[in-house]
């Protein structure tokens, strides 16, 4: 039976809130028109599924039992003082959580069936996700939990909040689908570092959904790490609506996985806000990572500056599609985008597509793309003054990627995106001490 057929009879569409309700069987139908995209979606051309949907996938969650606190350090960030949310096989885990005092924090299972959230259902949540692809709706007609968190008005959080979601592979292959919805209070402030980790060499698809509002003058950044088993994929999408004079940042670091998809889009509804979109990838063997992002420029007076830099090793692929959209009103806005990749073997691929959409006579707008290979001469000299070529090479490699890093706001966050990538070289290099 396929995936599709699968999910058409596990269908249900009946939650304890009307609107939910709603949304869901509206998500599903939409769905089942759609199916999944191919490659014959333009906007899928170069990222087929077809090796995700072949797997038997149990579509409930599941209960592990065997994970603790020593099986999820790995995963988390080493030395850092954050508020932690644990879920294992798409069930919450309080005793690997941390209680969290700062903001409100509601399970999105019980924000569902608390009449106090009502307001926020009907004017948030699925409000920027609602029909944008077939697999926002899938996640929209299925998803049962994930995270609903208020940062209150004027409210700067003391500490990260690590969103960790794990498959923990004492089951069969799982769909698995979470769903955060993040509202920033006007004047506050928040940071957030996400990971989704399979722990057992078991096939896992996640299919994930984020939507976050940040309120005037707010400020948002979030951290995504993606270093997963070779069975594990994921498809991400991630919607981020900015208020006036709002600073909002997202850092994706792709290091592993079957295949990964980034979907992140940016709407700027106010004059004065600053998107920032900066993202690593390094890849090796047949891995694909595929980074979609939208930036629409809605209100005058804003910029957005978008990094990409990639390094591809092996049979591995990888794709950047970057849109940036104009509106007329958005007169003396500055966006920049930049798409830098490295190929460091003849059998691995990029495919690069910037695009601009301008309908605004008053701007300043650049992108760039270039595809390359590492600098022989910088090489050479290197190697000429005793250094040993791997280490020369992941030198080379690192300074590279050094511009989609160094405004990592976390000390300890920073550490250890640059061991993930000294492992990812190979090397047993500290960049952070260079």
């Amino acid at each position: 039976m396929s995936l599709q057929n699968k999910l058409a009879e596990a269908f249900k569409g009946t939650a304890k809130n009307v609107t939910v309700e709603n949304y869901k069987k509206e998500a599903f139908e939409a769905f089942s028109q759609k199916g999944f995209p191919t490659t014959k979606d333009e906007e899928w051309k170069y990222t087929s599924l077809r090796s995700i949907l072949k797997n038997e996938y149990g579509i409930e969650s599941a209960q592990a039992t065997s994970v603790t606190a020593e099986t999820i350090a790995p995963y988390l960030v080493e030395g850092l003082d954050s508020y932690k949310m644990v879920f294992v096989d798409g069930v919450f885990n309080a005793s690997l959580s941390d209680t969290i005092d700062e903001v409100s924090v509601k399970l999105l299972s019980e924000a569902i069936e608390d009449a106090a959230y009502e307001d926020i259902f009907k004017n948030k949540y699925n409000s920027l996700a609602k029909g944008k692809t077939s697999l926002t709706d899938l996640n929209t007609a299925f998803t049962n939990e994930g995270v609903v968190i208020e940062v209150s008005k004027s409210k700067v959080v003391s500490k990260p909040v690590e969103l960790v979601y794990l498959a923990s592979g004492e089951t069969t292959a799982m769909l698995l689908q979470p769903r955060n919805l993040i509202i920033v209070g006007k004047n506050a402030q928040v940071k957030f570092i996400e990971r989704h980790q399979s722990l057992a060499d078991v096939a896992t698809f996640n299919n994930v959904v984020t939507e976050v509002f940040v309120g005037q003058n707010g400020i948002f950044d979030l951290y995504k790490i993606q270093n997963d088993k070779n069975d594990a994929s994921l498809v991400d999408a991630t919607f981020v609506a900015q208020e006036r004079d709002t600073v909002a940042s997202v850092y994706t670091f792709s290091f592993g996985g079957n295949i990964t998809r980034n979907n992140l889009s940016f709407s700027q509804n106010g004059p004065g806000c600053d998107s920032i979109l900066n993202g690593v990838t390094i890849l090796e063997g047949d891995q694909l990572v595929d980074n979609h992002t939208l930036v629409d420029h809605k209100s005058p007076d804003c910029q957005s500056n978008e990094t990409y830099k990639g390094i591809y090793g092996g049979k591995s692929t990888g794709v950047f599609n970057g849109k940036v959209i104009v509106d007329q009103a958005a007169q003396r806005i500055n966006a920049y985008q930049q798409n830098d990749s490295v190929l460091i073997s003849d059998t691995a691929t990029i495919n690069s597509k910037p695009q601009l959409e301008i309908f605004a006579d008053d701007v300043k707008c650049s992108h760039g793309c270039t595809i390359g290979q590492l600098d022989k001469s910088a090489l050479f000299y290197m190697q000429q003054r005793g250094i040993p070529k791997v280490e020369a090479e992941a030198l080379l490699m690192f300074a590279f990627c050094s511009d989609a890093i160094k405004e990592v706001k976390i000390p300890a966050l920073k550490r250890k995106i640059n061991q993930l990538m000294a492992d990812k070289l190979g090397v047993n290099i500290r960049f952070d001490e260079i």
